[in-house]
C-alpha cells in the first residue's frame, strides 16, 4: 500500500479492511490531516532508526550479563508488567491468575489465556498500543490475539523466546541500545555491571542507578535493620546520624566508579527541607527506635531529599526525583503479592514552595542536575516548565507512569514548550521492567514528538529544517544533556 498523502486520504475514506493493522501501519499515531502528516513523516525518518538512550529503567543487569534465556510468555509479558495486570484484575480476574508476586499455583500457560481473553480491554491504552507494536514488530507473530488463539499463540512465542535470535544481548543489539540504566539498591555490589563493562563483546553500555528509597523512609519494611547494616558496611567506623550520611555518601561514591550517572528518589511529595544536624539526628534516632510518627517520617524524607540534592552536587550524580504517588493502596494486595503490583495510585503534588529550600543552595550550583518527575499533569505548565525556564540545574522530566501515553506525551509538548522550550527536557523515559517492549515505547516517543513538531510547521511556527534538528536533539542530545551522557 502506498502511503503518499493523497493515498494515505483515500484510505481513510474507505473500509477499515483498505487499513493495515494498526500496529503494522507506518503512520501509526502520525497526523491525520495528510499535508502534515507529511511532515510528520519525514521528521519521523530522521529520527526512526537512532541507538535507544534509556537513562531510566528497571531491567535486571544480571540478565544482559549472563545472557539468560527469557521464561514463558506470561511470565515475560504478563505478569511483570503492572500495567497489564492491573486492568484485567480491574475486570475481576484475581491476582493469583497473573502469577503475581511470585504465584506458582497457576500454569503460566493459564495465565497467558486469561490475558489473550481481557485482550479487548487494552483497545485504546498505552499499553495495547506497545504490546500490539511488539507482536509485530519484535516478535512477527503470525495471527491476532485472542481466546481462541491463545494456546497456539503461546506456543509460538515459546518456541521464540527458546531460539538464539530471542536471548537478551541479542535482542539488546537488535533494539539498538546505546546504554541502558538500571535501578539499584545502594548495598549492591554491582558484579552484573562491572562484568558487562568489561566485556568486549556487549554492543552497549548498562549503567547502575542508586535508589536509597528503603534506606530513607521510616515506613519501609525492615528499614532499622537496613540502616544498620549500611553503616556497618560503610560508614567507615562512624555511628548514628553521622555514620548514616557518610554511609551513603560512600555507597554513592562506589556507583560512579561503576559508571553511574544518576541517582533516583521515589519520594512521597516533593518537600524538601534544611535541617540542622541535632534535628536530623533526633529524627534518625527516633526512626531507628519504631517512636516516629508519621509527621517526623515526612520531615526526615523531605531533609534526605536536601541532603541527597548536596551529595549530588559533590558527586556529580544527576537527581531524578518523582513524588505523588500513594504506593500500595490496597493493603490486602501488598501484603500477599508485595509492591509493583498494580496498586499504586497518583495524587496531586506540588513543586514550586517544596523545592524551594534545595533550589535556593543549589539551584544555581555548577553542574547540579535536577530532573522531576510528575503524574500529575496539571503541574507540568504551572509549576516545572516554570522552574526549568529559570534555574539552569532543573530539566523537565518526561510523561511517566500513567502519563506515558500518546495523547498524554502531547499535552506535555504542548503544556511546556511555550515556556520552557525545547531544550529543558530530559528526552524519553521508558521507565520498564519489560525489556521487550522497549523499542515500541522509544518509537511511540519518537512518532509523537514528530506529530508535534509537523504542525507548528504547518502552522508556520517553526521552519521545517529547523524542526529537524529540534526533534534530532529532543531524541538524542536531550538524554544526553540531561543526563551527562
Amino acid at each position: 500500500m502506498s502511503h503518499s498523502p493523497s493515498s494515505t486520504a483515500t484510505a481513510a475514506a474507505g473500509t477499515s479492511a483498505a487499513r493495515p493493522s494498526p500496529a503494522a501501519d507506518p503512520d501509526r499515531l502520525l497526523p491525520a490531516d495528510p499535508g502534515t502528516r507529511s511532515i510528520a513523516r519525514g521528521l519521523l525518518a530522521r529520527v526512526e532508526e537512532l541507538p535507544i538512550i534509556s537513562p531510566h529503567g528497571h531491567v535486571d543487569a544480571a540478565m544482559l550479563e549472563l545472557d539468560t534465556p527469557f521464561p514463558d510468555p506470561a511470565t515475560l509479558l504478563v505478569s511483570p508488567d503492572h500495567y497489564v495486570t492491573r486492568l484485567i484484575h480491574a475486570s475481576g480476574v484475581p491476582l493469583e491468575r497473573l502469577r503475581m508476586g511470585g504465584t506458582t499455583s497457576v500454569e503460566p500457560r493459564e495465565t497467558w489465556r486469561e490475558f489473550a481473553k481481557a485482550w479487548p480491554l487494552f483497545d485504546g491504552t498505552a499499553s495495547g498500543y506497545w504490546m500490539r507494536d511488539s507482536f509485530e514488530h519484535v516478535f512477527g507473530l503470525s495471527r491476532p490475539v485472542n481466546e481462541e488463539n491463545a494456546d497456539a499463540l503461546f506456543d509460538e512465542l515459546d518456541a521464540k523466546l527458546k531460539s538464539p535470535a530471542f536471548r537478551p544481548r541479542q535482542l539488546f543489539k537488535d533494539f539498538r541500545i546505546e546504554v541502558l540504566a538500571t535501578t539499584d539498591d545502594p548495598l549492591d555490589d554491582l558484579a552484573a555491571h562491572a562484568a558487562i563493562a568489561k566485556d568486549p563483546t556487549f554492543p552497549g553500555r548498562v549503567l547502575p542507578t542508586f535508589r536509597p528509597d528503603a534506606y530513607i523512609k521510616f515506613a519501609a519494611a525492615g528499614w532499622a535493620e537496613r540502616v544498620e547494616k549500611l553503616i556497618d558496611v560503610a560508614g567507615d567506623g562512624l555511628s548514628g546520624y553521622e555514620g548514616y550520611i557518610r554511609a551513603l555518601e560512600n555507597r554513592r561514591q562506589y556507583f560512579v566508579e561503576h559508571g553511574a550517572v544518576s541517582a533516583d528518589h521515589g519520594v512521597r511529595t516533593a518537600q524538601t527541607l534544611r535541617l540542622d544536624s541535632a534535628t536530623a539526628a533526633g529524627l534518625f534516632t527516633k526512626g531507628l527506635r519504631g517512636s516516629a510518627t508519621p509527621a517526623d517520617a515526612d520531615a526526615f524524607e523531605a531533609h534526605m531529599t536536601y541532603q541527597m540534592a548536596r551529595m549530588s552536587v559533590e558527586d556529580g550524580l544527576v537527581m531524578t526525583i518523582h513524588p505523588g504517588v500513594f504506593r500500595n493502596h490496597h493493603t490486602e494486595s501488598f501484603k500477599k503479592f508485595g509492591p509493583d503490583t498494580g496498586h499504586d495510585i497518583p495524587f496531586a503534588v506540588s513543586y514550586t514552595e517544596a523545592l524551594r529550600p534545595l533550589l535556593e543552595d543549589f539551584g544555581t550550583a555548577p553542574g547540579f542536575h535536577l530532573i522531576p518527575f510528575t503524574i500529575d499533569e496539571t503541574v507540568f505548565s504551572r509549576e516545572i516548565a516554570p522552574l526549568a525556564g529559570f534555574y539552569p540545574s532543573v530539566f523537565i522530566g518526561a510523561p511517566w507512569w500513567f502519563l506515558d501515553a500518546p495523547d498524554a506525551m502531547l499535552r506535555f509538548r504542548s503544556a511546556v514548550t511555550e515556556t520552557a522550550g525545547f531544550s529543558r527536557s530530559s528526552g524519553f523515559i521508558d521507565d520498564t521492567r519489560a525489556f521487550c517492549s522497549i523499542p515500541a515505547r522509544h518509537n511511540t516517543s519518537r512518532r509523537i514528538e514528530a506529530a508535534f513538531l509537523a504542525r507548528l510547521v504547518a502552522e508556520s511556527r517553526v521552519s521545517e529544517d529547523r524542526a529537524h534538528e529540534i526533534i534530532v536533539d529532543i531524541v538524542d542530545a536531550a538524554p544526553r544533556r540531561a543526563f551527562k551522557l
